[in-house]
């Protein structure tokens, strides 16, 4: 049963509505004509006005187990009496560490530690920020190429900006993102795909975009950029056009094997 609200209880519409930046959002249509909600129970949400709107989106999915479920209000109380918030810098609350235990009984095999964030945004800047540390600790700090999709969306920090695929978000910010970043073709495309049952047998092609983005990062490069892979372990390298023909005959012949599938980057 959904909790209705009365709307004599219901607050009145904020006297001033300039001062709030909203995100993602139309400001000026939005505060002409303002769409407040003020309360939410089970997948409603309630309008000013005391409607019950269906939240379809789940909040911004993260409210998958509905609004105002009694065990997780009571935990959330539960957890502000006992301790509000500890930092994460040289001590920790023995929660955190029971919560990732019990993700990685259920994360694939091989995942075995888990990193905490805020938001989405955060958890891939924080990803893309762990991908390059690992290589460099690997001392392999030359790897910095990171591979997106267009329309891919990976958050607004300015990491999941350059991955991600949608121009709106990118206008502003062009000559300012992360360099080294390349973007596959994005795989909606409704004429091959409308009233597609499962998987659509079209598009599997796409994926060799991979393969000819990763090949062609590694033709000599005109302007003496550097230039590293491995084949079999042996390290494979040059620097533009200061090569010579020999090196160049190693590098072109990796670059046929990669094509192929037969080369480990």
């Amino acid at each position: 049963m959904n909790k209705q609200v009365d709307p004599k209880h219901i607050g009145s519409q904020p006297n001033d509505l300039d001062t709030f930046w909203m995100p993602f959002t139309a400001n000026r249509q939005f505060k002409a004509d303002p769409r407040m909600i003020v309360g939410a129970d089970g997948v409603y949400y309630t309008a000013q006005d005391g409607r019950q709107v269906l939240d379809g989106a789940a909040g911004l999915w993260c409210v998958n187990a509905g609004h105002n479920r009694k065990p997780i209000v009571d935990a959330i109380k539960a957890q502000v009496d006992e301790l509000d918030y500890v930092p994460g810098f040289q001590m920790g609350h023995p929660r955190a560490f029971e919560m990732a235990n019990r993700l990685k009984t259920i994360l694939p095999d091989g995942m075995e530690h888990v990193f905490f964030s805020n938001s989405g945004s955060e958890a891939v800047d924080t990803a893309l920020k762990i991908a390059l540390a690992y290589h460099h600790a690997r001392g392999e700090g030359n790897r910095t190429r990171l591979i997106g999709r267009e329309r891919g969306y990976h958050g607004v920090g300015f990491g999941g900006i350059s991955v991600g695929g949608m121009p709106y978000n990118r206008k502003a910010f062009n000559g300012a993102l992360l360099p080294h970043v390349d973007h596959m073709p994005h795989t909606h495309d409704k004429s091959q795909q409308a009233f597609s049952k499962g998987q659509p047998e079209w598009g599997a092609h796409l994926a060799d975009e991979l393969e000819k983005i990763i090949a062609g990062n590694w033709v000599p490069a005109p302007h003496g950029a550097l230039l590293s892979m491995k084949e079999g372990g042996t390290d494979i390298a040059c620097c533009g056009p200061n090569i010579d023909e020999e090196e160049e005959a190693k590098i072109m012949a990796a670059r046929e094997k990669l094509m192929k599938g037969e080369l480990q980057v």
